[in-house]
């Protein structure tokens, strides 16, 4: 097998002609027959005695090759790729151009590769570096979420739904008479006063009491992802099984003691303080790590293919549909309740994907300009750091990631510290409670490659 010729039809796009022998292709139709045999009925003989040729005159001398070809062509592709030098960055669309037993077969594999890009002004960078500090603001507030994760959900049988309730119910909505597909739920725990639910659903709860039943009247925005539902008035029939509160700890010593290993409140804040100081100090570099990454972003020129930032889409997609389940959460009730369709949602991801598939190509370019190098201990510490992770054996991560992509996120890393290194930065202080400002997530920078996250699919689908 081996490459016939290569073709850069436009940008980022080549088109590969490769050639597979006809030793080859007898030799992976003899394993193909070896393989099915034992599956195809012949009269006259039983499952899986038939002679090749008898099997041949009744289905077709090319009975086999076509399974042939599909377990031939990839590892054909891939040696080609090689040999041209070029990095693919989707599924090649593969055309078979002519197929014979005793000539072999020759395919066609159109492909979109990464572009070539050029990078300027990345060293010298001048940037504002916000350091952050903590205030007893800061610290009051994370003693508030603590104490209200831990605080009780009682049942209330006393009096009616008040604004901050869960409420219990079943719930079947109908439009024009008629019960819609994803409109009923039963014994469903719904917090008032979210706005999780069409607007107006959840204010006509309130008020209501244990065992009531009653219509909640409302109308779907027009803009709602179901057309057939968008801006048409709906009732739905509800019944309120249960009304709970949540009940808050008190905050004083014994709170202290059941939460923490401390004995007293004044202790757990002093180790909360040092705990806010500590991601004070992470927020004040990752945030201005991403500002200039940003910087050496705005500084990429080349062409990039649309498919890689449609790819990078589907990853944060992916990302976001994992998170909701692991929040009791699919996908698709997300996107009902919200009231837009899957492709709009996707639109939402559109500049994040575009600034992450930039990084990552400056990045790249930086690395390979700078010549910059992973040694085989780095690449083996790397190794080390996921698998610990992951709590897994080295060797198991490595049947899951690569060198190349290990080697690429940490050349990325290098990226950025001489990028760093060099910058020029005028600091200025704020408070950890000052809202973020618009920036990207640093996590983002390195990410389209992720090996973390490449495992984290993997070890997912094991």
């Amino acid at each position: 097998m081996g490459l016939t010729s290569s073709t850069k039809t436009e940008v980022n796009t080549y088109v590969l002609e490769i050639s597979v022998g006809a030793d080859e292709l007898k030799a992976a139709s003899d394993i193909v027959f070896k393989k099915k045999r034992g599956t195809i009925a012949v009269p006259g003989f039983r499952k899986g005695k038939a002679p090749r040729k008898v099997i041949e005159r009744m289905y077709g001398e090319g009975v086999f090759l076509e399974d042939a070809v599909n377990d031939l062509y990839p590892d054909a592709y891939t040696a080609a790729v090689e040999e041209v030098g070029i990095e693919p960055v989707s599924r090649a669309e593969v055309e078979v151009l002519t197929l014979d037993i005793n000539d072999g077969f020759t395919f066609k594999a159109t492909v979109t590769v990464k572009p070539e890009v050029t990078v300027t002004d990345y060293k010298g960078i001048e940037a504002v570096k916000t350091v952050y500090f903590v205030e007893e603001e800061d610290i009051d507030k994370e003693v508030e979420r603590i104490r209200d994760r831990n605080a009780r959900i009682i049942t209330v049988e006393d009096r009616p739904a008040q604004d901050g309730d869960q409420a219990v119910i079943d719930f079947e909505g109908f439009v024009d008479g008629e019960a819609f597909e994803g409109g009923k739920a039963e014994g469903h725990t719904l917090t008032l006063g979210s706005n999780s639910f069409i607007e107006g659903f959840e204010s006509q709860i309130i008020g209501k009491s244990t065992g009531d039943e009653f219509d909640v009247n409302v109308t779907f925005p027009e803009e709602y992802h179901a057309s057939e539902l968008a801006g048409k008035p709906a009732v739905f029939k509800v019944k309120l099984h249960e009304i709970k509160l949540r009940e808050l700890p008190e905050l004083d010593d014994e709170f202290a003691k059941d939460i923490s290993e401390f004995d007293t409140l004044e202790e757990y804040r002093a180790d909360i303080r040092g705990k806010l100081e500590e991601a004070a100090g992470r927020r004040t570099a990752d945030e201005y790590e991403t500002l200039l990454v940003d910087k050496v972003a705005e500084g990429l020129e080349g062409e990039i293919p649309p498919i890689m930032i449609d790819t990078r889409i589907d990853g944060l997609l992916q990302d976001f549909s994992a998170q909701l389940q692991r929040q009791g959460m699919t996908l698709n009730l997300y996107l009902q309740y919200s009231g837009i369709d899957v492709q709009s949602f996707r639109k939402t991801f559109r500049s994040q994907a575009e600034r992450q598939v930039k990084v990552r190509l400056a990045l790249e370019k930086i690395a390979q300009v700078e010549e910059l190098e992973i040694t085989p201990e780095e690449l083996e510490a790397e190794y080390e750091r996921v698998a610990g992770i992951y709590e897994m054996e080295v060797s198991r991560v490595k049947e899951f990631i690569g060198d190349k992509d290990v080697t690429a996120d940490l050349l990325s890393g290098k990226a950025i510290d001489l990028v760093r290194d060099s910058a020029k930065s005028e600091e200025t202080t704020k408070p950890m409670s000052a809202p973020p400002p618009e920036l990207a997530p640093v996590e983002a920078v390195a990410e389209e490659n992720s090996d973390a996250q490449d495992l984290d699919e993997e070890v997912s689908d094991d």
